[in-house]
């Protein structure tokens, strides 16, 4: 158990998905947290840890009839996993958020039978890395109805024009999943473009302040030529995709509650250490004052988490109450970092003292699946019965 577990929540999994949680924590601490600010600093993503990823069996978790059936979890497992990811690095729960979740859910719930048995299990082993390549270098929030990217169908084959941008884990993925919008009915439908594809050209996204391990790309698509047969064949229009979005933003809600743990863990233990005046600065009436803040936005987040969860694992779950909590999370998220870096002082703009990463990578983690302005409208529509988008 985490020392921001003030409320004790993670008792309210099951023993054995308990030990699933603290077999990727123990991963998380020792595998990845000693290399994190080294690639934080150069800007690349550790490749060399694929294949332990691999080894940790936990991609498939979330779907029923993939992956290892020893390691099948609920819904707060799952969503505490990303907040356990999160905990030590956001961008490696990104990775793992991207191929797990947005490009495995699009193959799970867009894809027939046929499509998920030849592509789920091997990416729920991980030998195949998934991307999930919607937002545009045009279009972010608007992208429901201004998609450019086009799909021409011609025979048994699409051709696919246009570009995309920030798109995480594009620069190595094996299976990008790509959205396009016919232009023939004027419906937006998912492709599974492959590896290598004559026409797809990713190319990595420099000079980032924030989430630098993970290696977003811009894409430009040239005449791709992708077969009918990778075709998502659930999927016709967008409200088929909103439901894969839906059911993805909880999960950037839990990694914003990892950022929240980790900075804060990092905060209390740098307060206990450094001394001033002669004594630790843990004792000092404002520092307390900033830890406990710290620790409230924390312990109602979660609350908060558990439930939406809850409500998932139950069948009953809708789009706002996933917005709520991605407005909400990632808000509390922001003045937990900035209260957490301000414990350490100068200190904490210093990647030595993981605390700046913290910073920066909230920032990013702020504005994807949905903006806080944009998550707010969609609430605010469902409580009021009438809509402020423009």
């Amino acid at each position: 158990m985490t020392t921001a577990d003030f409320y004790g929540y993670e008792d309210l999994l099951p023993e054995e998905e308990r030990k699933i949680l603290c077999k990727a924590r123990d991963f998380m601490t020792t595998e990845v947290k000693p290399l994190v600010n080294e690639y934080w600093a150069k800007g690349e993503f550790p490749r060399e840890l694929i294949g332990k990823f691999r080894e940790l069996g936990l991609a498939g978790v979330a779907y029923e009839g993939y992956g290892d059936p020893l390691q099948r979890g609920s819904h707060l497992l799952t969503g505490m996993l990303a907040m356990e990811y999160s905990r030590i690095d956001p961008s490696v729960a990104t990775f793992f958020g991207v191929h797990n979740g947005l490009a495995m859910y699009s193959v799970y719930a867009g894809g027939d039978q046929e499509q998920r048995d030849r592509w789920l299990p091997a990416m729920a082993a991980m030998d195949k890395i998934g991307a999930f390549a919607m937002t545009e270098p045009l279009g972010g929030s608007d992208v429901a109805g201004g998609m450019r990217t086009t799909a021409k169908r011609e025979g048994d084959t699409w051709v696919l024009n246009g570009a995309k941008r920030w798109i995480g884990n594009a620069t190595f993925a094996d299976l990008i999943v790509v959205w396009a919008r016919d232009v023939d009915d004027n419906k937006v439908k998912g492709f599974v473009v492959e590896k290598g594809t004559p026409g797809f050209s990713p190319v990595k996204i420099e000079h980032k302040i924030a989430f630098r391990i993970v290696e977003n790309a811009e894409i430009t698509l040239t005449d791709v030529r992708v077969p009918e047969a990778n075709r998502l064949r659930n999927i016709n229009g967008f409200r088929d995709v909103a439901e894969i979005l839906r059911a993805t933003r909880g999960g950037v809600a839990w990694q914003a509650l990892g950022v929240m743990i980790g900075a804060y863990e990092l905060a209390l233990a740098y307060a206990k250490e450094r001394k001033q005046f002669g004594r630790p600065i843990a004792g000092f009436q404002l520092v307390q004052d900033l830890l406990v803040k710290s620790l409230g936005n924390i312990t109602a987040s979660w609350g908060m988490l558990v439930q939406l969860a809850r409500l998932q694992d139950s069948g009953v779950f809708r789009d706002e109450q996933s917005s709520l909590a991605k407005a909400f999370v990632t808000s509390r998220m922001r003045e937990v970092v900035a209260w957490c870096r301000e414990i350490f002082g100068g200190n904490g703009i210093v990647l030595d003292y993981d605390i700046a990463r913290f910073f920066a990578d909230a920032e990013a983690i702020y504005s994807f699946e949905g903006t806080r302005e944009m998550n707010t409208l969609i609430v605010g529509k469902s409580i009021t019965g009438e809509s402020a988008f423009v």
